[in-house]
């Protein structure tokens, strides 16, 4: 079993409504939710939201509203923090449409349960620089195949893992904690990625699982989330270094 967790914050100013019951219904259609369970964190919502919600209310195990808006990280933490022994943990993003592909979380418990070295897994979005020709070595992805109870699966070890889908397996879990990240959006990924690797953990993509990002960026909250993500760099690049000289990557907000 693998626990869903989805933040979403939605305004009328942001319009991520239309995502947010896009990605709902994609999931309805591509997930077993008798073999796994989602939790979703509201940080913000409109009559719509509510909505929403009750419409897909069939494949939500708990609903968890917030008066204020916690961050992505903290709200995704807040669900991880109901995570069972062995459990792995998804961190889904509010926009993004899983394609003609059933069993995807099934093929990602595979792969970890395949390679235990493995700690994270995710659905590769069409617009990232990874690629095995890469001219900068930080974006150069290896390709190759692993034998799991499911077959033979191609993935592609990458440095850094775009959150917009991914698995965490539980033993990265155990041993790095939950999300951290600086202020309110950005970075969480790519510093779980780190902290895996630091940890002795590889992660990859399932490069062939097709999937869309479908928020647009044409709203005023892509302006401030750009805005905010780049206030952000001294502390970001802080947290790179302490980490990559020694200080203990494990983090638990709730000790």
């Amino acid at each position: 079993m693998t626990l869903i967790a989805m933040c979403a914050y939605s305004t009328l100013e942001n319009k991520k409504d239309e995502c947010l019951e896009k990605t709902l219904e994609s999931l309805r259609k591509s997930v077993d939710f008798t073999k796994h369970r989602m939790m979703l964190h509201v940080n913000a919502f409109t009559k719509k939201t509510l909505d929403i919600v009750e419409e897909y209310s069939d494949i939500l195990e708990d609903v968890i509203w917030s008066d204020v808006n916690v961050g992505t990280a903290a709200g995704i933490n807040a669900i991880w923090k109901f995570r069972k022994p062995q459990e792995h943990a998804i961190k889904c993003d509010d926009d993004v449409v899983i394609n003609n592909c059933t069993g995807w979380i099934d093929l990602m418990e595979s792969i970890v349960e395949a390679d235990k070295t493995i700690g994270q897994v995710g659905l590769k979005r069409k617009d990232l620089w990874e690629n095995p020709n890469h001219e900068n070595p930080f974006y150069r992805s290896e390709i190759s195949e692993i034998e799991t109870e499911l077959g033979k699966v191609t993935i592609e070890k990458c440095n850094h893992i775009m959150g917009t889908c991914v698995l965490h397996s539980s033993d990265l879990l155990d041993t790095v904690g939950y999300l951290y990240q600086p202020k309110l959006y950005g970075f969480d990924d790519s510093l779980m990625s780190l902290r895996s690797r630091l940890s002795g953990f590889k992660n990859v993509f399932i490069p062939h699982i097709d999937i869309d990002h479908i928020d647009e960026g044409a709203t005023p909250y892509q302006k401030w989330k750009e805005e905010h993500s780049g206030q952000q760099w001294d502390l970001y690049h802080k947290a790179v270094a302490d980490y990559s000289n020694g200080e203990n990557v494990y983090y638990n907000p709730f000790i």
